[in-house]
């Protein structure tokens, strides 16, 4: 507080009366900016109040400096050139408060909290208005009017601690218990208490359903797998700006009966409902501007029993939704992936439900970029991009089903993350050049990666971005085998990255990649035998290794260099000089100049 002051009363030339001192304040909240003389100001202007001093002239301002917390025009990235949060092209990153695609003028009523980095502190010192005469203040000042209609004048503090990014708070087992009794609160609400619907959407509500057949309200759904075998939770709500994708399993003791029955495998079921823009919507349900319908993006078939197959099964859900800020949901669209079913006891499939947000009407360009995995520098646990032509996607690996077969579906590489997986390869017999061809398209995905993003928000339009992956196949020749077909049988992918750019604010980028495949040979007679099948297994490794080459720690300070004047060594001259009786009577000279050069030596080796 005291720093706080004098910094105040070096910058103005006050009209205190005794007893008032300036009043810092972290912003000006709640106050709001009115237009008066006592504008913004830059160095050498004057701020005059509004009454007139005889022999003193009034300036009128001319230049505007930015706004305040408070103002009605506030720019919504102020300060912040880079949006590190910002992963998502086109679409709202939930948390992130300088996002452009949020659309948000006061992001903090929307998000529960903002992540590191998306915001900065400021810091304004305010005095009442009419005690300033004039200011000479280089920092941007403004006239607010607070919560009791006075007129206080605020400068922004120029304070270089406040221009790096805000740090997480550490908790530990020390400052749990005290910070849980500040910010705790009780555990249970009362369900007696009726609220009003708020007026919009937070990020990670629950979105709300309108069955208008049966006027009945619900949520909408994203099921989810729970336990060990992963069965289908219906009751796993979906939430706002969250996009997510979600597999689980869906067991049937008679697939038969079920087929034509079970909503779950009809497509008609995931769309016969309507969706709230915003949960005021809850009010007037027969207001239809609050509603939004679930458009198909093509038409889907339903189930049919055709002998022992069960056709049109909902294997995929996908919904688009697009948002506006506090306006809320303004489309939502539904895709779905279907396939056949063999009638069969304990017949078992896996369904895949995924949910995207992006903002409402945003450029074609911005929809093909697709997700990021840094901005610009990787994000641990990010996927690592790849790129085959002019087509982006993430890098793969082998994913087992239940029975231990490989799986269509694949895992993403992460980056950052060493990760071991494999399945079994149930191979029938053909050429061994076909055989090979769908073994190596099985290790590394369709389509194969032919290059890799150097950082996570690379574009792929510029080739520059991007990085070559390095192949090294098996040596045929190696095998010393005549009567065998060579086929790979394991995939290991070794990435190198490091960190470049400030030790501040460090950036992850992938310095190189490889794919180095290790092969086994197969017998040829079973290639030869057209019913035979043979199981292959088959595994996929990933490795990143940092390369990061870290500077040199800071030396000490510099020694200091001692110079002695030219005549120092005078005094013993002129001591040694003289006859063996002077020297008796100058001991006492001679041991503090000793003394004194023994003084400056220590000090120059401290």
């Amino acid at each position: 507080m005291f720093t706080s002051q004098l910094a105040l009363l070096q910058v103005f030339f006050l009209m205190v009366p005794e007893g008032v001192r300036p009043q810092p304040s972290p912003s000006p909240s709640g106050a709001v900016s009115i237009q008066s003389d006592l504008g913004p100001r830059t160095q050498g202007e004057t701020l005059q109040s509004s009454s007139e001093v005889p022999g003193v002239s009034t300036v009128t301002p001319t230049v505007v400096t930015p706004s305040a917390p408070g103002n009605r025009t506030v720019d919504l990235f102020p300060v912040l050139p880079i949006c590190v949060c910002d992963l998502t092209p086109g679409a709202c990153d939930m948390n992130c408060c300088c996002d452009r695609d949020c659309y948000l003028l006061h992001p903090r009523t929307v998000f529960s909290f903002c992540l590191p980095g998306s915001v900065r502190s400021s810091s304004w010192v305010c005095v009442d208005n009419s005690l300033i005469f004039r200011s000479n203040s280089p920092f941007p000042s403004r006239v607010f009017m607070d919560s009791n209609g006075i007129k206080q004048f605020c400068v922004h503090v120029n304070n270089s601690k406040l221009t790096y990014f805000q740090k997480l708070q550490k908790v530990n087992a020390t400052s749990f218990q005290a910070l849980a009794t500040e910010f705790g609160g009780e555990s249970f609400t009362s369900t007696f208490q009726t609220q009003s619907p708020p007026p919009f959407y937070r990020a990670g509500d629950p979105i709300l359903t309108y069955f208008p057949k049966w006027s009945v309200i619900g949520l909408l759904r994203q099921p989810a797998g729970v336990g060990a075998g992963g069965l289908c939770a219906e009751s796993n709500p979906a939430g706002f700006l969250e996009s997510k994708s979600t597999t689980c399993a869906r067991f049937f003791k008679n697939l038969a009966d079920s087929c034509t029955l079970d909503p779950t495998l009809n497509a008609a079921s995931y769309h016969n409902f309507t969706v709230l823009k915003v949960p005021r919507g809850l009010s007037d349900l027969q207001n239809t501007k609050f509603q939004v319908p679930v458009t198909p993006v093509s038409q889907a078939d339903s189930p049919l029993l055709a002998g022992n197959t069960c056709q049109n099964v909902v294997s995929q859900v996908i919904y688009e939704i697009e948002t506006n800020g506090t306006f809320g949901i303004q489309k939502v669209s539904i895709s779905f992936g279907q396939t056949n079913l063999t009638v069969e006891p304990g017949t078992s499939f896996q369904q895949h439900f995924i949910i995207r947000f992006r903002a409402f009407q945003q450029s074609t360009a911005a929809s093909l970029t697709g997700f990021r995995s840094g901005n610009p520098g990787y994000i641990a646990e990010k996927p690592l991009l790849a790129l085959t032509g002019d087509r982006r996607h993430s890098m793969t690996l082998l994913q087992s089903k239940g029975d231990g077969t490989c799986s269509i579906k694949r895992h993403e590489v992460q980056f950052g993350v060493n990760a071991i997986s494999g399945c079994k390869l149930r191979l029938k017999s053909m050429d061994c050049s076909h055989l090979q061809r769908e073994v190596h398209q099985t290790l590394h995905g369709s389509p194969r990666p032919e290059h890799v993003a150097i950082f996570g928000n690379a574009d792929p339009a510029q080739k520059g971005e991007w990085t070559r992956i390095l192949s090294r196949n098996c040596s045929v020749s190696a095998m010393h085998c005549t009567s065998c077909c060579v086929i790979p049988v394991s995939l290991e992918i070794q990435i190198l990255w490091a960190y470049v750019g400030l030790q501040s604010n460090p950036q992850a980028h992938v310095s190189g990649a490889r794919f180095l495949y290790h092969c086994q040979p197969i017998q040829t007679f079973f290639l030869q035998d057209s019913q035979q099948e043979t199981e292959v297994p088959l595994t996929t490794v990933v490795t990143f290794v940092d390369i990061t080459q870290k500077p040199e720690p800071p030396r000490g300070q510099p020694r200091m260099d001692w110079k002695l004047p030219f005549d120092f060594f005078f005094p013993f001259k002129m001591v040694f000089s003289r006859g063996v009786d002077s020297q008796k009577g100058s001991v006492s000279p001679i041991l503090i100049l000793c003394l004194l050069l023994l003084g400056v030596l220590n000090l120059e080796t401290k």
